[in-house]
């Protein structure tokens, strides 16, 4: 599987879990900030937000943190964050992509190259790696709101690209600028997706050994564990075992 989420699973097996959900809480409180701050502060009409809040509630955070952080935006108070992209190499060539948000630039590219560093990876320069993945927009819904027949006929109906259904669940792409549209017509047949946001889907998935993946997982967690950092996309595939020896 290329992605992070699966990643983050890892991290929560550790005894982390408190550490880890304060620091997921406070990522989320700052996009939903930043994109009612970008918009207007209602999700009903501002998709970004929408998608914001859509990834607070799968994350379980209180109602009481979304409103505030939303507030925090239209009060005028909040600070400004700027949006960065960085790309680099991981051991064996893999490739990634980070996404973050932040109020000091200098100390965000400090953080994320000494994690790259750390980990046997190398940061290299924008566009580096981008060319391998595609910017897509992405609904995903549980498995059980639908098969994947009938999933695919409203997928094509709402005017996405492509879906990829299994017992995980299904995957719904589209282009950057249809994913509103296309999210709102799904919701209003399959009820709220557990997920909305634009990702980087790697155009091919490299293989690597399984002394690699662990090292390229941990290279991950180092960078997801940056208070700045939003967003970690890969290229390489993880075998089971490797996950199951990580989760232990």
């Amino acid at each position: 599987m290329a992605g992070h989420s699966q990643f983050k699973n890892i991290m929560h097996r550790k005894g982390r879990v408190d550490a880890v959900r304060s620091k997921v809480f406070g990522k989320l409180a700052r996009e939903i900030t930043v994109a009612a701050k970008l918009g207007t502060p209602d999700p009903a009409m501002n998709p970004r937000l929408r998608a914001a809040v859509l990834a607070a509630r799968a994350e379980n955070m209180p109602k009481d943190n979304i409103e505030r952080a939303i507030k925090k935006a239209a009060g005028g108070d909040a600070e400004t964050y700027e949006e960065i992209r960085y790309e680099g190499y991981g051991p064996g060539g893999a490739a990634l992509i980070v996404e973050a948000q932040t109020d000091n630039r200098n100390r965000t590219a400090s953080d994320v190259r000494s994690a790259f560093t750390k980990a046997g990876g190398s940061l290299a320069e924008t566009g580096a790696v981008s060319f391998m993945f595609d910017h897509v927009g992405l609904v995903a819904f549980e498995a059980g709101v639908a098969d994947a027949d009938t999933m695919l006929e409203a997928a094509i109906e709402a005017g996405a690209d492509d879906v990829r259904s299994d017992e995980s669940g299904h995957e719904v792409t589209c282009e950057q600028g249809a994913l509103g549209e296309v999210a709102k017509a799904l919701e209003a047949r399959f009820g709220e997706p557990r997920r909305t946001a634009l990702v980087w889907r790697p155009q091919n998935t490299v293989e690597v050994d399984d002394e690699t993946a662990e090292k390229l997982v941990r290279l991950v967690e180092m960078i997801e564990d940056q208070d700045d950092v939003q967003n970690v996309f890969v290229n390489f595939a993880v075998s089971d075992a490797v996950m199951a020896k990580l989760q232990a």
